[in-house]
């Protein structure tokens, strides 16, 4: 089934950099779409006929557009994008390349250089949530809540109490 729901994301006169950026970090990442201004609007947007509108790409599998407008919203906290990693590797290399804002960084959470925030979680984490027994899932939730980066390690020994 296609993709139906497509995150647009509103940057602040630097979508293309930011869709570079996010290219240079995700593997097999690609532009799917360009589409720039006209000369309609240039009086209220402040953009000038050829500038970059939108930018459609892919990351991983999924479609998103990156609207190239102005400062009037900027992204919060509240709306993520997750990443379910197999290993620490994985978990590593995002964490290296997104981060950029030490202090947002909680329980598998970041936010990137433009604002946007991700989620790097090890797929096994939903595993020991989901199949747990309710200690087990206690203790997995106790050991990942003080930590900014999750560790698989950690977790697992949290799982199996060791």
């Amino acid at each position: 089934m296609a993709q139906q729901i497509t995150p647009n994301l509103w940057f602040n006169n630097n979508a293309k950099e930011a869709v570079d950026f996010y290219l240079s970090v995700f593997k097999d990442a690609k532009v799917l779409r360009t589409d720039y201004y006209t000369e309609v609007g240039e009086d209220v947007t402040g953009h000038k006929k050829g500038d970059v509108l939108t930018i459609e790409f892919e990351l991983l599998g999924t479609r998103f557009i990156a609207i190239n407008a102005g400062p009037e919203f900027n992204f919060n906290p509240s709306v993520s994008f997750s990443i379910e990693c197999k290993d620490q590797e994985n978990i590593d290399y995002y964490w290296e390349r997104l981060s950029s804002v030490p202090e947002s960084e909680q329980c598998g959470w970041l936010q990137d250089k433009y604002g946007l925030s991700w989620q790097i979680v090890p797929e096994d984490l939903a595993v020991m949530l989901k199949n747990g027994t309710q200690e087990q899932q206690r203790r997995v939730t106790e050991a990942f809540m003080p930590m900014k980066k999750l560790i698989i390690a950690d977790l697992k020994k949290a799982y199996e109490d060791r």
